[in-house]
């Protein structure tokens, strides 16, 4: 593999985990949907431009809008409010742990809904996974769960919804380009995030020209939900689904050490095992079994 890959990789993990960041930092000029209404607007800069170049707006009418829209809310609008909504009760660590159960539930949509093929080590990985979120709830005899519970399932909520949309993706969007993917989506996701946040906040505009929101925009939206984006799938070209979805496991450990450098978030005992237990399993559930036939698997890295 060339060292150029793992650079990359590093650098996307870097990205996605600083996201986490940024999301908490934009909570507090705005309300949740405002701030996905408004990284997905910035998101698209970035990718119009390079489309504007590859000329990639041609034949728009053929388009399969309504595959797009449903992947757009389903990987884009609904996730990105819930995680917002969440990063208002939970430290943002917390939250980039519990993201990474994306691609458990992947695997168990694809095997329930999509008649996907299961295995042995899968059902073994989804199991090791549950025990990691048994872990982070930090159940005890006292306060029965520490955890915000809102917060916990908002971040189940998103995973959930990122699970499906992969498969929406794969049936029915494979044909079109990463770019178009990337554009059309994050414009359904700011149409749907924009009416929600039009009607139900109230958005201070005038905070949009502080300087310390600019740089969280541009982190967040720019670079999480555009540079990033182009970075994946230039490494799933380069590199392989595999290798890409190693991103996985990098963005969580990458989230906690933001938090704990800029936002003081103290790392627990049940933060660290419950993560060591998600990313086990995650990894033990995308083994293939021995002496099997090679299997397509279903491949999955959570964005933010």
């Amino acid at each position: 593999m060339a060292r150029s890959a793992y650079l990359n990789l590093i650098l996307l993990s870097l990205i996605w985990g600083a996201s986490f960041f940024f999301i908490k930092l934009l909570l507090g000029p705005f309300h949740p949907w405002t701030v996905v209404m408004l990284r997905s607007g910035f998101g698209i800069l970035i990718i119009f431009v390079i489309m504007l170049v590859k000329g990639e707006f041609r034949n728009v009418k053929r388009l399969p809008w309504i595959p797009l829209i449903v992947v757009g809310c389903l990987n884009n609008a609904i996730p990105w409010g819930l995680i917002a909504l969440s990063e208002t009760r939970l430290p943002s660590s917390m939250a980039s742990v519990l993201n990474a159960t994306t691609p458990l539930w992947t695997m168990l949509v694809g095997l329930l809904v999509f008649k996907g093929k299961s295995s042995r080590n899968q059902w073994i990985g989804m199991g090791i996974g549950f025990i990691g979120l048994l872990i982070l709830l930090d159940l005890n005899p006292i306060s029965i769960i520490s955890v915000d519970l809102f917060g916990f399932f908002g971040m189940m909520g998103a995973t959930l919804c990122y699970g499906i949309s992969s498969h929406l993706a794969k049936k029915y969007l494979a044909h079109l380009s990463s770019f178009q993917v990337s554009f059309f989506t994050l414009l359904s996701c700011m149409l749907v995030a924009g009416f929600v946040a039009l009607t139900t906040e109230k958005i201070h505009w005038g905070a949009v020209l502080q300087p310390d929101v600019m740089l969280a925009l541009g982190g967040l939206g720019i670079f999480g939900s555009g540079v990033a984006y182009i970075i994946f799938y230039y490494l799933i070209q380069k590199a392989g689904a595999q290798f890409t979805s190693m991103v996985t496991y990098l963005v969580p450990v990458t989230a906690i050490l933001w938090g704990y450098a800029l936002l003081d978030e103290a790392i627990h005992w049940n933060l660290l095992f419950g993560l060591i237990c998600i990313l086990g399993g995650v990894f033990f559930a995308g083994r293939p079994e021995k002496k099997a036939k090679p299997q397509k698997t279903i491949e999955s890295a959570s964005s933010v």
